[in-house]
């Protein structure tokens, strides 16, 4: 009887785990997305893959690219990255020195990451953007990724409480009706959610594409416009589903008053 029970209490806690669908994020964050000229041009840029509100991270190996593009040309930033610590996992880091005035989108494309629970692989490519001396010429550039977010609000010079639109695109195409789920990077972990229902919010694209949302707090926001690869990869010699993502990190400021 106690073999039965114990046997029980880990089927009960299995199945509640696993119904829990927390967002998973690929995250490139910058110590700095509007460089003004009174700030240091040397900014920070860690990438890592987590679940930003709960802050648990999760181990991303070395990506397949990391770069930063501007005016339609791409700067490798793989040999200088550094292995550092985020969320307790192993996650990179990079510092760039801004130089001339514009806006400056940083990208990581990882390595396949092999997710059991959903019984997938995901691949999550991550930008952010980065704008520089009171220039914001090329925060709309389409980068000609396998799966993006090409942002329709400026993304930087943001307001808690404004509306933020993108349209979410899959081998350059737009996606009607296509899921994205947003997330709060939730550093100090100040935030409580009421509900497990309110960590990752999810919302849809209209017929064209595009979706829409208004954050409510100040701090960086992730959106993850998820879509079902073509292809499928090798996982202990069966055929596995890819999971896409194409994420984009946008951050709101607080509204400050005199």
């Amino acid at each position: 009887m106690k073999c039965f029970k114990l046997c029980f209490l880990i089927i009960i806690i299995i199945c509640f785990y696993c119904g829990l669908s927390f967002g998973h994020f690929g995250m490139v964050i910058p110590s700095d997305n509007m460089v003004m000229q009174e700030d240091s041009r040397k900014i920070d840029i860690r990438f890592s893959f987590s679940h930003p509100f709960e802050m648990i991270g999760m181990p991303l190996v070395r990506p397949q690219k990391v770069f930063v593009n501007k005016n339609g040309k791409n700067q490798d930033l793989n040999i200088g990255l550094e292995k550092i610590k985020v969320m307790n996992h192993e996650a990179w880091k990079t510092d760039y020195n801004i130089k001339r005035p514009g806006a400056y989108t940083f990208v990581m494309v990882p390595e396949p990451y092999w997710e059991p629970a959903e019984d997938c692989f995901i691949i999550h490519y991550t930008k952010t953007i980065v704008a520089a001396f009171g220039d914001d010429e090329g925060w709309d550039d389409e980068l000609g990724l396998k799966t993006e977010i090409i942002p329709l609000s400026r993304p930087f010079g943001l307001y808690m409480g404004n509306v933020f639109q993108g349209i979410v695109k899959l081998n350059g195409e737009p996606v009607p009706y296509a899921e994205v789920e947003v997330e709060f990077f939730n550093k100090d972990k100040k935030i409580q959610a009421q509900s497990d229902f309110m960590i990752t919010q999810t919302i849809k694209t209209d017929g064209n594409g595009v979706f829409t949302y208004a954050a409510p707090a100040e701090g960086w926001w992730g959106f993850a416009a998820l879509n079902i690869s073509d292809k499928k990869m090798i996982y202990n010699n069966e055929e596995k589903d890819i999971e896409l993502g194409a994420v984009l990190w946008v951050k709101f400021e607080r509204w400050q008053e005199k």
